[in-house]
């Protein structure tokens, strides 16, 4: 099982902005009390942690308590400045009692689960979620073995414009896990980013691009559309991360809209899938010569 590693490189200049500085402080500060009401009786989902007992106590604001490796284990919220790799309070003891720096506690896999998983195309699955919607604010990436289920690595920056350092920031980092190379031609090895819907990869990063007047990397070219896999597994619609997990009696953990803790939570929701034997493939592909979509499943959502 790997240690979650965060890239230590430079970040975009948003990091040290009064605007960033500010939403984290609100974020921090906003966090309330865990109040625990009665128990409600949940069935645990295959992926997670057979340690883990039933969800736990919906937090005011959004925020969920997590599923618990132990009973002495409570949900935290992730410092976001550690998964930048901006954290400058390891040693605070405080700090850490408070804050979250170890994604993969927020991940846990039953390795009982294993067994059932089916032989997949793909060696790693990137689940993005993006935050913004006039301009990219988050850009989460949550990586993961396709077929341990395990949590492998994050990225996560905040950033006001897809720009070219920012792109190599990125592709610093995937290189950095042999997930590309442009020497390979710009596609991604054996691994695909996971979308909940189409509007990240089909819209939003290409609009940015071309605001940036930047051409669209290769890699980002091709996609799995979360909802199109769960609709042909299940056999079940599902409109978005919220209804797949109430479909699924998931608790959602930590805040809704908060890229990087969307981000886990539909890295949770691709851990039950594998986990119930589902086989996850693409389901879009941009053509280059044109640009248009083709969208590889027929029974999708639309």
């Amino acid at each position: 099982m790997a240690v979650a590693r965060v890239s230590s490189s430079c970040l975009p200049r948003l990091l040290s902005s009064p605007l960033l500085h500010s939403f984290l402080r609100h974020f921090y500060s906003s966090i309330p009390t865990v109040r625990r009401p009665h128990q409600r009786s949940f069935p645990i989902a295959a992926a997670l942690s057979e340690a883990s007992p039933s969800p736990h106590a919906v937090m005011e604001g959004g925020a969920m308590e997590a599923p618990r490796s132990g009973p002495r284990r409570t949900w935290k919220p992730t410092c976001l400045y550690y998964t930048q790799g901006k954290c400058t309070m390891m040693d605070d003891t405080l700090h850490l009692e408070k804050f979250n720096h170890n994604l993969m506690l927020d991940l846990p896999v039953n390795t009982a689960a294993t067994d059932k998983v089916k032989d997949q195309k793909l060696d790693y699955f990137l689940i993005l979620d993006l935050e913004g919607k006039v301009e990219i604010l988050e850009f989460p990436v949550v990586m993961i073995d396709a077929q341990s289920m395990e949590f492998i690595d994050s990225f996560h920056r905040y950033s006001l414009l897809v720009s070219r350092d920012f792109l190599q920031e990125f592709e610093d980092w995937m290189g950095n896990h042999n997930l590309w190379s442009k020497e390979q031609g710009g596609s991604l090895n054996s691994a695909a980013f996971v979308t909940c819907g189409n509007w990240d990869l089909k819209t939003k990063v290409p609009e940015q691009c071309r605001v940036s007047k930047i051409k669209l990397p290769t890699y980002f070219m091709e996609w799995i559309n979360l909802k199109d896999i769960y609709l042909n597994f299940y056999n079940r619609r599902a409109t978005g991360m919220m209804t797949m997990m109430r479909q699924l009696e998931m608790p959602i953990a930590g805040s809704h809209h908060l890229g990087i803790d969307d981000s886990k939570n539909i890295a949770r929701v691709v851990q039950r899938l594998l986990a119930d034997g589902a086989v996850i493939q693409m389901t879009a592909k941009r053509q280059s010569a044109t640009s248009d979509v083709k969208f590889l499943f027929k029974n999708r959502i639309r």
